[in-house]
């Protein structure tokens, strides 16, 4: 008699993984947005490869790229809301 085939256990379902890079709000560019921590000193940055335009924002252990990157479209939605001063 023969032992009985043990099942294999399912798969381990993969995490979906975040993007790291972004397309840039002023110049339309894709992927050219990147972001950098400095975890040290709790400070996020994004930068356009392309037009150079940048955003630095305060940052927590947990944040990730994509946090940083939606605060700067926050940022650039609240900055067009605002609306225009009148030139004297």
């Amino acid at each position: 008699m023969g032992k009985r085939k043990s099942s294999k256990p399912p798969p381990k379902k993969q995490k979906p993984k975040l993007a790291t890079t972004f397309s840039c709000p002023f110049c339309n560019s894709d992927g050219s947005v990147s972001c950098n921590f400095d975890r040290d000193r709790e400070v996020g940055t994004v930068a356009c490869n392309v037009c150079q335009s940048s955003y630095t924002t305060r940052i927590t252990k947990i944040s990730e790229a994509v946090d940083v990157y939606s605060d700067w479209i926050d940022a650039c939605e609240a900055e067009n809301q605002q609306p225009e001063r009148e030139r004297d």
